[in-house]
């Protein structure tokens, strides 16, 4: 399953995100996306919401960097190490990442490819699977949870857990697993489950950067409020696929 983020291979699809991106374009909260250079294979894709609409869970001045500054740093570092790498530029975000970046072969560029294009790849989903709504999650994804780990509370509680215990910077990950079942783990800096063959359906970015102008330390804080701005329409949109 591919991410929309406006890679090379993928531009045409994020275009077509549809008529609500189309009417917040109109009313002037959503930024166009902007036109890929020569030579460029990512693309900042444009918030889809203003930098204020997850107020007061997370407040327009850390949107507002964590976006136009974080992400674009991560999008400019992979379009540097990628300009030159013509054969790289065939291949999608996730077959990039696929097993930590194997079919990179120096070294040092897939590292370099890891850490922004993971960090490109996450914060993607990430803008995505917020928004305004919050609450419990419905259809087959809420039966899944449901499955899984018995009931939505104890599902956010062990969620919590996985951010709280991942050690600096990194995030909590909702995935499936290659056989369909739903796992939680924590990962570090910007790897995430879709470097080890599985599929991110909802991902909290534990960086001190994603809460501390709002929460400061308090990291449980902010992963509590995380959850009145879960777009758990899009959650269901990655778990049917």
């Amino acid at each position: 399953m591919s991410i929309l983020i406006a890679s090379r291979l993928d531009r045409r699809d994020f275009l077509k995100t549809g008529a609500v991106a189309g009417a917040a374009l109109a009313a002037g909260i959503l930024r166009a996306s902007p036109a890929r250079a020569e030579g460029e294979y990512a693309i900042l894709p444009p918030l889809p919401y203003a930098f204020d609409a997850l107020e007061p869970s997370i407040d327009a001045k850390t949107m507002e960097i964590h976006h136009d500054k974080h992400h674009a740093t991560y999008v400019k570092n992979l379009n540097d190490k990628l300009k030159d790498q013509a054969d790289l530029h065939k291949l999608s975000i996730e077959e990039l990442l696929a097993n930590k970046g194997e079919k990179i072969a120096d070294a040092a560029l897939r590292k370099a490819v890891i850490n922004n294009g993971g960090g490109h790849y996450n914060h993607s989903l990430f803008w995505t699977v917020l928004g305004k709504g919050g609450g419990e999650p419905k259809g087959t994804v809420a039966d899944a949870i449901k499955s899984a780990f018995g009931d939505f509370d104890k599902f956010k509680a062990a969620m919590k857990t996985a951010g709280l215990n991942q050690f600096g910077s990194g995030w909590a990950w909702l995935a499936k697993t290659a056989d369909g079942k739903l796992e939680i783990s924590a990962s570090a800096n910007q790897d995430s489950p879709i470097m080890e063959g599985k599929t991110p359906l909802f991902g909290i970015d534990v960086w001190e950067h994603a809460y501390y102008l709002k929460y400061q330390n308090m990291r449980a804080n902010y992963i509590d409020a995380i959850w009145n701005v879960v777009n758990w329409d899009e959650v269901q949109k990655r778990f049917a696929k």
